[in-house]
């Protein structure tokens, strides 16, 4: 098995226009966010490596927030996390996948989550 580096922001929140929530009511949606990307490690990180040798934590949640277009609506949650997939994979070249978990805040009613995971790999 290869060597991989996963990064992650987990439970990140953020409001979309989406689904049948946003088409009702005409506000964006609360949504729950963990990210992960996964790249492919350098051969060791010493107390000196630069950080340019990893990828910055704050790109995922750029991704899932303010690179989203305001004012669209996705219909489905499935369009967010695929836009969310190519903005990771057009800001770094050493992305080789992306793997985006969304909950639909908005619809839970006893703390259940619901929503989707999709995962994308650069072709």
């Amino acid at each position: 098995m290869a060597d991989s580096l996963i990064l992650e922001v987990a439970d990140f929140e953020h409001d979309v226009l989406t689904g049948i929530y946003s088409e009702e009511t005409g506000r964006p949606q609360p949504l729950r966010f963990t990210i992960q990307t996964r790249l492919k490690p350098i051969d060791r990180y010493d107390p000196d490596t630069p950080l340019a040798a990893s990828k910055n934590y704050m790109d995922l949640k750029f991704a899932a927030s303010e690179a989203l277009p305001a004012g669209v609506h996705f219909k489905l949650i499935e369009a967010v996390a695929d836009h969310i997939c190519e903005t990771l994979f057009l800001q770094d070249t050493r992305v080789e996948a992306v793997t985006v978990k969304i909950v639909k805040l908005a619809i839970s009613e006893k703390g259940e989550q619901i929503g989707m995971t999709l995962t994308r790999e650069r072709h």
